[in-house]
């Protein structure tokens, strides 16, 4: 509220000491994941990367910040907040810096969602539209993943094969995902005493006509730009000979996107390039080409985040 005194970022500088085990966890996937590759390879994979590409990635990137702080500037007013589009371009990029470099991806997100909090004076309503403008973001790369990776698997003969020779490796992924939904049940259990309450700002800002239709527009687009610094990277390596090529790519991009949103490392690290080494192959193509493509993904998206450290220190909307 006014005249409170300013604390930016509360939650994030009060981590718990698991934030050093989530570290040490992304690390330790990355060097399990290099421990499978041929690293001469892949250095001459990431080489081939041009700058113009990486460059167009990142502006491609800034558009992305802007459709995504427009789609959460809907879902509140939907749920009735203020949310000024400056603001919301300015708490996303700091939302989006601190997902890069703090635990769990989700972080920056708390953050914005707190902030808002303190100028609306509704914490519920302003956690929800953070929740439910993510939601719908996630609902509809979990669609464009399911699709296009079907094709994949059903167009793909190699990736059929391939599925007994990396059974192993399958199996453990599945473990991993269980895990997760196990997760996620638990705390569905714990957020009972709110579900109502929940489940009424979701009719209102999600499922509701034309909620509906704008937030799958809008997610659409946002998924869109994410395959699109994918596809500008792979263009400018030279790894579209083709499109049939390129859509084998974006539907392995995908499955990416759909890996990297599970909250146990840094900004997907780790998780995200093992999965590359895993799919590649199966889809017949090298793995150190998938990690490559990973590694400048992450890359691309962390200088493209880096404008929210102007923003670290700056005051809320109602100070401001």
């Amino acid at each position: 509220m006014p005249g409170q005194p300013e604390k930016a970022l509360p939650d994030v500088r009060r981590l718990p000491q698991t934030r050093y085990l989530r570290w040490g966890f992304t690390l330790l996937l990355l060097l399990i994941t290099g421990y499978f590759l041929d690293l001469t390879v892949l250095g001459r994979e990431l080489a081939q990367f041009s700058l113009l590409a990486l460059l167009a990635a990142m502006v491609v990137s800034v558009a992305q910040v802007v459709l995504s702080a427009w789609r959460w500037c809907y879902t509140a007013r939907r749920l009735g907040l203020v949310l000024p589009m400056a603001v919301a371009v300015r708490e996303y990029y700091l939302a989006t810096l601190l997902n890069q470099v703090l635990p769990g991806g989700v972080l920056g997100d708390v953050n914005r969602a707190w902030r808002h909090s303190l100028d609306s004076g509704a914490r519920l309503a302003s956690a929800h539209a953070v929740m439910i403008e993510r939601l719908s973001g996630q609902l509809v790369m979990i669609a464009v993943a399911l699709g296009l990776g079907g094709w994949l698997v059903w167009h793909r003969h190699g990736m059929l094969e391939a599925l007994s020779e990396y059974g192993e490796r399958v199996l453990l992924l599945l473990a991993g995902l269980v895990a997760i939904v196990v997760l996620v049940a638990s705390l569905w259990q714990r957020a009972k005493r709110y579900v109502h309450a929940l489940r009424r700002d979701l009719r209102q800002a999600l499922l509701e006509w034309p909620a509906l239709g704008i937030q799958i527009v809008s997610s659409a687009g946002v998924v869109t730009s994410y395959l699109a610094v994918f596809s500008l990277l792979a263009l400018g390596a030279g790894y579209w000979t083709d499109p049939h090529m390129a859509l084998v790519l974006m539907s392995l991009c995908s499955l990416l996107l759909l890996v990297m949103a599970i909250p146990v490392t840094v900004a997907g690290w780790g998780v995200r390039e093992g999965a590359a080494a895993l799919l590649w192959p199966m889809a017949g193509l090298p793995a150190e080409q998938g990690v490559a493509l990973s590694v400048g993904y992450g890359l691309a998206v962390l200088l493209s985040s880096l404008p929210g450290a102007l923003f670290v220190f700056t005051r809320r909307q109602s100070n401001g």
